[in-house]
């Protein structure tokens, strides 16, 4: 490091391979992670109920596996070392790294909420995982790395991993690095995050693709004055459902607390999850990306109440299955709430044009759940695929911030939750 903090060019070019392995480890531990839950979920909602002569889509076969998916990582919280690691309701999606021998415990937890219906994401319990092994990893083979440094290129190459490009990552980072104290270059401190996220993007893209994405939505090319006007309506109306989730999420988990032991009250959220899923249908189940996809292809199914149901029940769903014990992330139930909101404006107003409506909605939803303009941009674009909506979202995104800068998180502060400097998403 030179006399300003900003790290020498042979630093940068000799810490490149080790980034870019970092990147390449990271996107291989999720592709594994969701191999071996999309493994467990054939068996679960396909091999079962199949050989039972049940249908999947039955209420009582959903409430079966949500409960008994509760009841299991329940019993993996109390019973095996390390108990499935930190509350992912109470830190971070970027975190102090775990210890090795927490890992198993998460993994099994992990793999059972994915396969098991539960409407969470996997981005914080795979950034958890991969965080503590490639740390260890490095601290073995590269010692003189700092370990603050890993967990930021680690988090970057999952994100790059998760959403199939470094811009998200980069974006994300862009905001990380800005808020820490030491000095130097932006692009100098962006250097090796965004190289590892570039190669955890090309790795997961080569062996699996995006986890989200919409096809056929028309482009909204010139924008109108009534667009923007849309926009901004829209992602508000989004923001404020997933603000009224914030103020109900700490009490949720104080109440479930009350229960005592984690596999009482795992169990008795994966029994509300099973009575929530039996009633919402499957399209409420799971993180939401695949779900979100299917639900925009047969949008003239549904009516504007039945829509108004769906957004209600995934909202509860998102909440206890975060509050109840259950680790995973809010952000890919985010989209899926904000898509659906989209739906639901373009369903009472047909003059909205449908991108505008689906990117409007997810903004919202993304921004009031994770805080960070640039990461709510970026995914309300890769939802749609259409890069002309990005002035008229930048016009959006303003007035949407201002009413959830302040507001409720979903996310409940205990002392020992600890967090990366800068790292708030």
């Amino acid at each position: 490091m030179d006399g300003q903090g900003e790290p020498a060019i042979r630093t940068l070019l000799g810490l490149s391979l080790p980034a870019a392995a970092v990147g390449v480890v990271a996107a291989l531990g999720l592709f594994l992670v969701e191999e071996a839950a999309h493994l467990l979920e054939h068996v679960l909602w396909v091999d079962l109920p199949g050989a039972w002569g049940l249908s999947p889509d039955s209420g009582w076969w959903i409430f079966t596996v949500l409960t008994a998916t509760g009841l299991a990582i329940g019993l993996i919280l109390s019973f095996v070392p390390g108990h499935g690691g930190r509350d992912t309701a109470t830190v971070e999606l970027i975190a102090p790294p775990l210890a090795l021998a927490v890992v198993p415990g998460l993994l099994l937890v992990t793999v059972l909420m994915l396969a098991g219906g539960v409407s969470l994401g996997p981005e914080s319990p795979i950034i958890a995982i991969n965080t503590a092994v490639i740390v260890a990893l490095v601290g073995r083979l590269w010692p003189q790395i700092g370990v603050e440094l890993v967990v930021m290129v680690t988090a970057a190459g999952t994100i790059g991993a998760l959403f199939g490009t470094p811009v998200a990552a980069a974006l994300v980072f862009t905001g990380v690095v800005a808020a820490a104290k030491s000095g130097g270059a932006l692009w100098d401190r962006l250097f090796l995050p965004l190289l590892a996220a570039a190669a955890g993007s090309l790795t997961m893209r080569v062996i699996d693709g995006p986890q989200f994405g919409a096809t056929g939505i028309p482009a909204l090319g010139a924008p109108r004055l009534s667009d923007l006007l849309a926009a901004g309506v829209v992602a508000s109306v989004a923001a404020l459902i997933i603000l009224l989730g914030a103020i109900i999420f700490r009490p949720l988990h104080a109440v479930f607390r009350k229960w005592g032991k984690p596999w009482i009250y795992t169990t008795v959220g994966g029994m509300i999850l099973g009575v929530l899923g039996a009633v919402g249908g499957s399209v409420t189940l799971f993180k939401g990306g695949q779900q979100m996809a299917d639900l925009i292809r047969g949008a003239e199914d549904y009516s504007a109440t039945q829509l108004v149901f769906i957004i209600a029940v995934k909202l509860a769903a998102l909440l206890v299955a975060a509050t109840a014990g259950f680790r995973g992330g809010r952000i890919f139930p985010a989209v899926f709430i904000g898509a659906a909101v989209g739906l639901l404006a373009q369903s009472l107003l047909p003059g909205i044009p449908l991108g505008l409506a689906l990117a409007s909605g997810v903004l919202g939803a993304v921004l009031a759940e994770c805080r960070d303009g640039w990461i709510a941009l970026f995914i309300a674009i890769i939802v749609v695929g259409d890069i002309s909506l990005l002035a008229v979202l930048c016009l959006a995104v303003l007035p949407v911030w201002l009413l959830v800068a302040r507001a409720p998180k979903m996310i409940v502060y205990s002392a020992d939750r600890g967090h990366v400097p800068g790292a708030s998403v």
